[in-house]
């Protein structure tokens, strides 16, 4: 389910209220209750998957039973003669197969094709005109590092079934996230859930705040962007470096609007789901920057490639490997493409380089200091995404070589586009100066003013009803 469709807006009122009315049956023990609430969950999550592509249901339900029965038997495994391990490995590819299959075979078979063609040997291999399954790439992550969490003994394998079937296909974060940790939502899932006043009232904010991102930044953002860049040989340097700065702030509107629609939409549920997102364009390097972007991949990442290929416990020279080959691993997880392989090395390359010079961490607060490496950190960021929003590297490095030695006029939009994309950038702008640097005083959705807070409330409404992208356009994110 879009969160931003009309869809969302009439079922999910009714879903919110099934789902409590079932939770708070009086006449029903509190065991029934919970079992109730969860089955209900569990249909709905289902049943809104079922709704794209029925068949790939079948996927998701078979990536859960590996995984669930795959964690049983690695628990109970004895290490003796690496069998645990090479069990393991069998689950995990096991598991990875579908993701592999459906995201990955087109770009390995080109590829080899393309390897072999110019050894002299023509060749071709059959293609796959699969439409690729939904959240796949998120909802493998979310039941393989349950796999690992039980091999490496940070939790016991999961008995019940259901709860755990929930777990992977909890609606709220399927489509793109965040990618949850059986450690954090198990036990919630597990834990009998009443309505929270106070939790409601949490989420619908993140809720608005993410729907402010979305369809009033983002969306209108990218009307600019595509002409742009979809055009770029015709474009001068300038527009496409305004292209590249819009494009940067619509990535971050489109995905960390749609983490905090899900964690809003998890609240309303009775959940806590992590935050992806932590002002990432106020960082002080590129490895502060993945300190703050999709939080719950980088610490997937980081427990399940960067830390078992040795971390930092092997010396310099193994620790910037470690970090290229985890950030190839990222790379190669975002898209099937050269260009995300490319944006993955450059990424590693970035934090290795800091590492070497000691730049990755700045412990001053002093403006002075930081606003210089905010802004080169931004410069960098922003080039990069250039080649995460291109479809070849060709592409990419002409729109960078333009920016970087053209100047020329710029492409103006409609006066009515500029007027909204200013307005929401300066909204998010100060909303996120405020968090980073005052997050206590100037939080408008948080105030202790009644009346400032719903002055707030209605203002965001306003906005989104009269200015917002009301399309039902997908999350850029949900293709990965």
């Amino acid at each position: 389910m879009v969160f931003n469709s009309f869809q969302f807006l009439w079922l999910f009122p009714l879903l919110f209220v099934a789902y409590y009315a079932l939770c708070g049956v009086i006449s029903l023990s509190p065991r029934v209750r919970h079992r109730l609430g969860n089955a209900f969950l569990i249909l709905a999550s289902y049943g809104l998957y079922l709704q794209w592509k029925p068949a790939y249901a079948l996927l998701l339900l078979g990536v859960t039973a590996v995984t669930y029965w795959g964690a049983l038997a690695v628990e109970k495994t004895p290490e003796a003669r690496g069998r645990r391990r090479r069990l393991l490995a069998c689950l995990a590819l096991l598991a990875l197969l579908p993701l592999l299959v459906f995201k990955y075979y087109g770009f390995l078979s080109g590829a080899l094709c393309g390897l072999l063609s110019s050894l002299g040997i023509a060749t071709s291999l059959p293609g796959l005109n699969w439409a690729l399954p939904l959240g796949i790439s998120f909802y493998t992550l979310i039941a393989l590092g349950y796999l690992f969490d039980v091999y490496y003994g940070r939790i016991l394998a999961e008995r019940n079934w259901w709860d755990y079937a929930l777990f992977v296909s909890f609606f709220p974060h399927i489509l793109s996230g965040p990618i949850s940790r059986a450690s954090d939502l198990l036990p919630q899932i597990k834990a009998e859930r009443r309505f929270c006043y106070t939790q409601a009232v949490s989420g619908l904010k993140a809720l608005l705040w993410g729907m402010f991102l979305k369809v009033v930044m983002a969306d209108r953002l990218g009307l600019y962007v595509d002409v742009v860049l979809d055009e770029w040989q015709w474009n001068t340097g300038t527009s496409c470096l305004v292209a590249s700065f819009a494009y940067s702030l619509q990535i971050y509107g489109d995905f960390a609007g749609y983490s905090l629609m899900a964690v809003g939409v998890g609240r309303l549920m009775g959940f806590e789901l992590v935050n992806n997102f932590r002002r990432p364009y106020f960082a002080v390097s590129v490895t502060d920057f993945w300190r703050r972007w999709h939080i719950s991949l980088s610490s997937w990442l980081r427990d399940y490639v960067y830390i078992p290929l040795g971390g930092n416990r092997r010396g310099k020279g193994r620790t910037y490997l470690n970090i290229m080959l985890t950030f190839l691993v990222s790379g190669v997880w975002h898209g099937a493409s050269w260009t995300f392989v490319a944006w993955g090395l450059l990424h590693g390359l970035a934090q290795v380089i800091e590492k070497a010079l000691g730049l990755q961490r700045c412990e001053s607060r002093r403006w002075l200091v930081r606003l210089p490496r905010i802004l080169v950190t931004f410069a960098v960021i922003d080039v990069l995404w250039v080649f995460f929003r291109m479809p070849t590297i060709a592409a990419g490095w002409g729109v960078v070589s333009k920016m970087l030695t053209q100047g020329g006029s710029v492409l103006m939009a409609s006066l009515r586009d500029i007027v909204f994309s200013v307005v929401a950038v300066g909204i998010v702008l100060a909303a996120e100066l405020a968090q980073e640097f005052a997050p206590a005083r100037l939080d408008l959705l948080a105030g202790r003013h009644t009346s400032l807070r719903w002055s707030a409330y209605v203002c965001l409404l306003l906005l989104i009803a009269m200015t917002g992208v009301l399309d039902s356009g997908q999350f850029i994110y949900s293709s990965f």
